[in-house]
């Protein structure tokens, strides 16, 4: 049974009739041919799917693409829709430090990167390993990952007190 639904993608309003059996990552990775998202483990376990829902992240492989009826989604193409002059702090950051190999897992790493630091814009290590816990890799050992996660941070504060120094014109 096929039902319409309609989302925000990448503040781009979307209309789908969809199977109620899909999941977001295949509506995302499917219909919308949005393939950053990527699916490892299709359970949650890994995190390669993860996306921003609502303000939240997800894991968008274990979401029925019905229940995010009217929501608004953040995938890793939205981040920088200019392309590469306009990357995010994070992904900046993770180029910059070398915290990616594949790349398979680092789209799911920068959005729960960007929801740690959303949440704490001056996190310690440790929390930065809390926040990234719910994603996998199986290249970096996760140093040069936390590594990225705290440049950024400290890049990302920097340029707030860089903004709120200037004066009003």
């Amino acid at each position: 049974m096929k039902i319409p639904v309609r989302l925000t993608v990448n503040g781009r309003d979307h209309e789908v009739s969809i199977d109620t059996r899909m999941v977001l990552a295949d509506l995302l990775r499917e219909e919308l041919d949005l393939t950053g998202t990527h699916v490892g483990c299709g359970t949650g376990s890994c995190g390669a799917c993860t996306v921003i829902l609502d303000g939240q992240t997800i894991k968008s492989c274990c979401v029925l693409a019905v229940d995010v009826d009217g929501g608004r989604v953040t995938t890793i193409e939205g981040l920088s829709p200019n392309g590469a002059e306009d990357l995010h702090p994070v992904q900046r950051a993770f180029i910059e430090n070398q915290g990616l190999q594949c790349g398979f897992c680092t789209p799911g790493m920068i959005l729960s990167a960007i929801q740690l630091l959303s949440e704490n814009p001056n996190p310690s290590e440790e929390d930065i390993r809390h926040g990234i816990a719910g994603n996998l890799c199986r290249c970096t050992g996760y140093v040069m990952v936390v590594d990225a996660i705290a440049a950024a941070a400290s890049a990302m504060r920097s340029s707030e007190k860089h903004e709120s120094g200037r004066k009003p014109q």
